[in-house]
This record gives structure tokens, sequence and C-alpha cells, in this order.
């Protein structure tokens, strides 16, 4: 084992776009690593990056306590048990997911780390996917908020994203009319060729109104953005659609309060509803959801596509990314290859 391990601790909380100044790396001593009875060191492989990351950064109340300074900034991964605690019923060398953090080492307790056995055409990855918090995210926002039915009209904001991309193929499963909205012609081809949407709009298209308009009235709306967007789609509501608030990457790195809605009023008129969740609370049904996602990842009907950063150490600057437009699909970090995947 080695000496020293790395980790990355918030520094300050950023008042805006995240900077070189929010986190810093640390070099730890590996013998201040101790496992009690009832804990489990694990090695970080594979880190995931998610833009509810930015909301833990904020010294204010919500789902989660914040990120305190100087401690490690929180992060969804997998990695592989090194040493375990004599009440410690995992082996050696299992595979495990939770909320390890950046850094290569982590001493969790046993109940926080998931037992994850990758079955035949599935990828240790998929769990910070499609099989893990993207897609459960997805998979019950827009079943049970959203109630899609087939022949019905789903628009989806944040559509290349990993929740997005996600919630357009659950869509399609549905047998719902899928409309994507990207931030980049690329990312437009892609989900019309790859994810099979019936058509992707640009939202920095200077034709971007006028497409959206073309679609008609909606159903559904997934809302991975927030801002000008939602207050769009509220114009644009069928009877009885359900816009379900999933995230709101425009405003995250806003100072100040976000921008109130204009259009609101709508959801009176059209009889129809608006509804935050949170994925946590739907712990219990995740079995469910997994179950479903794998076998489409298995027989092709749901597909994969990662985003990957090398190194721990690029950890601070690849998060940024989730709020420029900078990555199409999951964006995750590659932390060690002991445990390999195969893409």
């Amino acid at each position: 084992m080695p000496s020293h391990y790395t980790r990355i601790v918030l520094n300050e909380r950023p008042p805006g776009d995240i900077d070189s100044k929010t986190f810093r790396s640390e070099k730890a001593s590996y013998s201040e690593l101790k496992v009690g009875d009832d804990q489990v060191l694990v090695q970080v492989t594979w880190l995931s990056l998610d833009p509810a990351m930015r909301g833990w950064l904020r010294d204010e109340r919500s789902y989660l306590p914040p990120v305190q300074i100087g401690e490690t900034m929180r992060a969804a991964g997998l990695g592989v048990v090194v040493n375990k605690g004599r009440d410690v019923k995992l082996k050696i060398g299992q595979l495990v997911s939770g909320t390890f953090g950046w850094t290569e080492y982590a001493v969790v307790r046993e109940k926080d780390a998931e037992v994850i056995n990758v079955s035949e055409g599935i990828l240790d990855i998929d769990y910070l996917n499609n099989l893990g918090m993207a897609g459960l995210t997805a998979y019950f926002g827009l079943k049970d908020i959203g109630q899609v039915k087939a022949g019905e009209t789903l628009i989806v904001s944040g559509a290349a994203g990993a929740v997005g991309s996600m919630v357009c193929q659950l869509g399609l499963r549905a047998g719902a009319k899928v409309y994507g909205i990207a931030g980049s012609q690329d990312k437009c081809e892609w989900l019309e060729k790859e994810i099979g949407v019936t058509k992707a709009i640009n939202y920095k298209s200077p034709s971007f109104r006028k497409d959206f308009k073309n679609i008609g009235y909606l159903d559904v709306y997934f809302d991975n953005v927030g801002g000008d967007i939602l207050d769009m789609c509220l114009s644009r509501l069928n009877r009885n659609a359900r816009i379900v608030l999933c995230g709101a990457i425009s405003a995250y790195n806003s100072v100040g309060k976000p921008k109130g809605l204009q259009n609101y009023l709508t959801l009176i008129s059209q009889r129809a509803k608006i509804e935050g969740f949170i994925v946590f609370d739907y712990a219990k049904r995740y079995p469910e959801a997994i179950a479903e996602m794998s076998q489409g990842l298995r027989d092709g009907t749901i597909k994969r596509k990662f985003h990957i950063v090398e190194g721990l150490e690029n950890a601070p600057s690849a998060l940024p990314l989730l709020f420029t437009g900078g990555n199409t699909g999951k964006l995750v970090v590659k932390v060690d290859e002991s445990f390999k995947t195969k893409l």
C-alpha cells in the first residue's frame, strides 16, 4: 500500500462560477485510514460528476447538508474493498458503490458500501450512469412525476446529459413523441441519430423559438435547466400537462436569486401541475428501476455514453463542464484501473 494518498477538499465557497480557488488537493498519510469493526477501506476507481454537486457547495438548507470547508468533496463513486473490520461480511476485492468523495481511498461503514455484481452485458461504470443516480432520477422522475403515456408529447431539456438522455430513451420506450433540447448541433445530431428522439433542437440557434413553437403543445416537460426555457415551456402546455422539476443548471452558478417565472398562470388555465422530487425518496424501489434498465442495456434498447476524465486531480476542472455544456453523456472521472472496464 502507498505511504500517502490524495484527496481533494473544499477550499472556499464560490459565489458564482467554480474556479481554481474552489478546491485544493491534499496529501494525507495512508496510516490515518483506520478501519473500525463495521467499516471497510475502499480504493476508489471511478467517480461521478453531477450537477447537484454545485448545490452542495452552498451553505444553505437543502436535502443534504453542505460540504464543509476543508472537507473532502462529496461525490458518488465505485471502488474495491481493500481492507475491512472484523464484523464486516464483505470480501476483500469486492466491487462496491457509495458516496466516497474526491479521494483515492475512503473509509465507510459496511452498510454505506453497496455491493456491485456486474452481470453479462453490463459495465461497472453503468452503476454511475444508467443504473446509478442519473438513471434512477430519470426513471422515477418520468414515470412517477411525469406519468408519461404512449402518444403524448414529451420535451426534455439538457437532453444530451446523463439524466436527460435517459429520460429521452425511457420516453421513447413508453411510446411518447420525444423532443430534446440541447446546446450544440453535434449534440442534436447524436440525440436524433443515436438516441432516436423525434426531433432535437438547439437552444443556441437563432431559430430556436420558432423551432420550439413548431413542436406544438406539450404533455410532459422534464426540466433540467430552469430559467427562460422553463418559462417558455409554461406557455406551451396541453390540458393536464405535467412539469417535472429535476434541476436548474442555468441558475446553479448565479449570484443572487434566480429569475422568477412569468408564465405560471398557464398552470391554472390548463389544469397542469409542476412538481419537484428527490431520487433518494425512492430508495426502496431502486431494484425495480435497475432491473428494467439493465434489460434495456443488454438488449440494446437503452444506450450509454460516457465523457471520461482521466485522473482525480482533474475533477475540479471537469466539474464546470456540466454548467457550460462541455459534456455529452455521463461525466465520470477515472481514478484507478484496479477494476478494468471495457468500453
